[in-house]
């Protein structure tokens, strides 16, 4: 009977450390404005190399590339200048969260995403004075309004991942290093068409969230008008169980192949918009959009009426 009552108590011990380790509080909630001080403007050079010019809070307010109020927060690439091909780029906007995280649970509640030939838009976690030691884990990323949706983590050397797992995306790759295959890293395919772009935004924008542990990290995406995504996570709750929000589309397990502590440190929150660069540049003209990326960017300003982020809150569980 001890034995017995040995083995049940441990069993409810394992249930309630799974229970606990799936459960999250709110750490920071960003909305409107707590974004002017919760993230910082990087006014740096694209470590993409696109066609952009990112501006600092004070220029990005002046010009209104960022704007916030209530629940509202936009952050927009420039759509009324013509560009001089010898001078800097499109003005545009990158910020990066003050706070830096480890393991957490990160909610982007995301209205309307930058769309249109040449855009790249992303919203990221990474530690840009250790990357790609650190780690990076992308989890909105596309270019010029190709669909689906793509989540990757980009590492160090000694980190690969299985080519199935317990997800609903399709393993666009294995080889999270990021000296490897031109930095394709280890990608995950959200499998919406909805995911991205117009479509996306056409569907009313919709939620994206990560989990980070050093056993796995999880994606999931929902759109906003398509129903079933959780009631802890639409509203803005002081806690989060991801237990129930059902299978993710990317998920990337800690194993003898990849110990994920050991490639991801603490990592801030970036948010940005670029335009041609190495990603959205080099496929351009393949991707539906014709002539060269650079000299669209110059001479279209008004092409990027829609090239701008909406955030209704990004919110950050520990």
């Amino acid at each position: 009977m001890a034995s017995r009552l040995s083995a049940v108590f441990v069993s409810l011990v394992l249930a309630v450390t799974s229970v606990r380790a799936a459960t999250y509080s709110l750490k920071d909630n960003f909305v409107g404005s707590s974004f002017l001080t919760g993230f910082t403007h990087e006014a740096i050079a694209d470590p993409t190399h696109g066609r952009v010019n990112y501006v600092d809070q004070a220029t990005a307010l002046s010009k209104n590339l960022t704007y916030a109020s209530g629940n509202t927060f936009i952050i927009r690439a420039d759509d009324t200048t013509t560009l001089s091909a010898s001078g800097p780029g499109r003005n545009s906007v990158r910020i990066r969260s003050v706070n830096t995280y480890t393991t957490h649970v990160a909610v982007f509640d995301i209205r309307h995403m930058p769309q249109g030939c040449s855009t790249w838009p992303a919203a990221w976690e990474t530690n840009e004075s250790d990357w790609p030691n650190g780690g990076e884990a992308d989890i909105v990323e596309g270019v010029n309004d190709v669909s689906p949706n793509q989540g990757t983590l980009h590492t160090s050397a000694g980190c690969t991942m299985p080519s199935y797992g317990s997800q609903t995306g399709q393993v666009a790759g294995t080889d999270c290093n990021a000296n490897d295959n031109g930095n394709a890293g280890c990608g995950v395919k959200v499998n919406k068409a909805n995911s991205y772009g117009p479509g996306f935004n056409n569907a009313g924008g919709g939620y994206y969230a990560m989990e980070r542990t050093n056993n796995f990290i999880k994606m999931w995406f929902w759109t906003r008008n398509g129903g079933g995504a959780p009631s802890d996570l639409t509203s803005g709750a002081a806690s989060v169980n991801t237990d129930n929000w059902g299978t993710p589309w990317a998920w990337w397990p800690n194993s003898a192949s990849c110990n994920l502590a050991s490639h991801f440190n603490g990592n801030n929150i970036i948010i940005n918009l670029t335009l041609c660069g190495d990603w959205a540049g080099a496929v351009f003209n393949s991707d539906g959009c014709s002539g060269d990326c650079a000299t669209y960017v110059n001479n279209n300003p008004s092409a990027f009426a829609n090239a701008y982020w909406n955030f209704a809150a990004v919110r950050v569980y520990e």
